[in-house]
């Protein structure tokens, strides 16, 4: 039976929109991690125009179906099934329909399955297309108040002590903002293996995002995991950790002044002081006022001193 567009209606309110057919492919669509007002506009069109929906929990998906009015049928792929279900999933692209992956919520193959379909799809030969949208680890971070201009999405850490221990030794000198995802009973003991492991880093626990009870607790790791010891959490979580504080060379000033004195016997006093500086990790504008007064120590006289670089951008 032919499609009609009333099959690839959906609904915003009590207003009903059709979608524009689709080419053949595979699409990844990120849904709502918790407040169905998240979803976009583009993703409704490619779900109301798929032909079939793969999802990890049927239930789960049909509440967003039914909010929207969504007609295409649903079938489960999760990690137990993924093996006899993604030949499905291959013979339906080969026959030139349209299949859209989703996850429970947010963005698919974030610590859900999905990943080795992508492989498949693409080895066949057949399109995937992302339909960005919510992401957990990003809405947690941006809220977090730690630094964003790098992210390491570490998604759950190993459940054994043992394992968990050696991925955070892993993970302890990458200079970014780390993302973890933790279940709530597993929370305070996971906060105190980052704690032994890390060290004493700022952190947040960002609970039920976008949802009734979303809630930001900050503070340090173990303060965290005493305040999480004496409240139990409930929801959805993810845990952001501060980058490792940046540690500066422990050099001796004598060695200091030896390389400084050998740098501005090639040098002018600016770019000693800068050279100087880099290598030792110390202040720049420092290493140019011990500069200057090694120079007039020397007995050496500058009529035109090069400028203070604390001065210059």
């Amino acid at each position: 039976m032919a499609e009609t567009p009333a099959d690839r209606r959906f609904f915003i309110g009590e207003h009903a929109y059709t979608a524009p057919a689709q080419e053949s492919a595979l699409y990844v669509v990120s849904t709502p991690i918790g407040n169905l007002g998240d979803i976009t506009i583009r993703a409704l069109e490619t779900l109301a125009g798929a032909d079939v929906i793969a999802c990890e929990d049927t239930r789960v998906t049909a509440t967003l179906t039914q909010r929207f009015g969504l007609k295409a049928p649903l079938l489960p792929y999760h990690e137990h099934n993924a093996e006899r279900q993604r030949p499905r999933l291959l013979a339906a692209l080969a026959e030139g329909q349209v299949v859209a992956l989703v996850s429970d919520a947010g963005t698919p193959l974030v610590s859900d399955p999905g990943y080795r379909l992508v492989r498949d799809v693409l080895a066949a030969g057949h399109k995937v297309v992302p339909i960005p949208g919510a992401s957990a680890p990003l809405a947690g971070l941006v809220a977090s108040g730690l630094p964003t201009d790098t992210l390491l999405f570490a998604g759950f850490l190993p459940q054994k002590a043992g394992a968990r221990a050696r991925r955070l030794s892993e993970l302890a000198t990458i200079p970014a903002t780390l993302a973890f995802f933790e279940s709530p009973h597993r929370l305070s003991a996971s906060l105190a293996a980052m704690a032994a492991s890390l060290g004493e880093r700022e952190a947040v626990v960002a609970r039920e995002l976008t949802k009734r009870f979303e809630t930001f607790q900050r503070g340090t790791l173990s303060e965290l995991c005493a305040y999480y010891e004496a409240n139990p959490p409930k929801g959805e979580i993810v845990v952001l950790v501060a980058p490792p504080a940046e540690q500066k060379p422990d050099v001796d000033p004598a060695d200091v002044e030896t390389l400084l004195l050998a740098a501005l016997a090639e040098m002018p006093v600016a770019q000693a002081a800068k050279d100087v500086a880099k290598r030792t990790g110390r202040d720049r504008a420092e290493i140019y006022r011990l500069a200057l007064a090694l120079k007039a120590e020397g007995g050496e006289s500058d009529d035109h001193p090069d400028p203070d670089p604390s001065d210059t951008p």
